[in-house]
């Protein structure tokens, strides 16, 4: 067996955060009575993935800090509401019942328990690397029913740093006691997975979501299915 260690990327590699935000966003919306604010509701809902994009992308280079985040990614899409006074205690309130739904639902990317069931099987030592934040991601493996698939749970909270910085890998060497010449690392976001993991030596297999978009960067292996990796390990 080539590698004996793998790093997994969590969200939108194996849990559908995307799927499941979608979801809890529009709960949210129900449970404020946002509707009076906004003549289409699409308008919310626009705003707020345009906006979570980009902070999440700010968050993971270090040039802004969680809570931040947490407050900005729901004042930008409820200002673009009529007559509403946006507060930080309100996008607070909206973002802590929003983490709440999100980290309840079951709903993984397809083939994920399939994948992890055989990797598993095979002996691999599986070790997630994320950088959610700490809570909510033990809520999502529990109720996703991912947590024992894991050896290691490493997270950027944890480390000090978010990927791709070469501190979290150093954490995530550390941590796991993985060797980077048999460790690969899987993900779904080039930047952060696959470029960070490139970066700190290992070998890297991309989990593109979008095919139509090929990696822009040579890559070990690049897959469009969580299923197609069970034919390369």
């Amino acid at each position: 067996m080539k590698y004996k260690d793998l790093f997994i990327d969590f969200d939108d590699t194996l849990y559908d955060t995307h799927g499941n935000a979608v979801i809890a966003l529009q709960e949210v919306f129900e449970a404020f009575e946002l509707g009076r604010y906004f003549d289409d509701p699409q308008q919310f809902y626009d705003s707020y993935w345009q906006t979570n994009i980009e902070l999440w992308s700010q968050y993971a280079k270090g040039e802004i800090d969680r809570d931040y985040l947490i407050v900005e990614r729901f004042r930008r899409p409820l200002s673009v509401g009529q007559g509403l006074d946006v507060t930080v205690d309100m996008c607070l309130r909206i973002s802590d019942l929003f983490l709440d739904f999100c980290s309840t639902k079951p709903g993984v990317v397809d083939g994920a328990h399939e994948l992890m069931s055989y990797l598993k099987e095979k002996g691999y030592r599986m070790h997630m690397t994320s950088n959610g934040f700490h809570e909510v991601q033990y809520k999502k493996l529990t109720a996703s029913g991912m947590k024992d698939y894991f050896t290691t749970v490493i997270l950027s909270e944890d480390a000090g740093a978010n990927k791709p910085s070469p501190q979290f890998f150093d954490y995530a060497f550390r941590i796991s006691g993985a060797n980077p010449a048999t460790t690969l690392m899987i993900g779904d976001n080039f930047d952060t997975d696959i470029m960070g993991a490139k970066q700190a030596g290992l070998d890297v297999l991309y989990f593109n979501r979008f095919p139509a978009y090929p990696a822009p960067q040579p890559v070990n292996y690049e897959v469009s299915s969580l299923r197609d990796i069970i034919k390369l390990l």
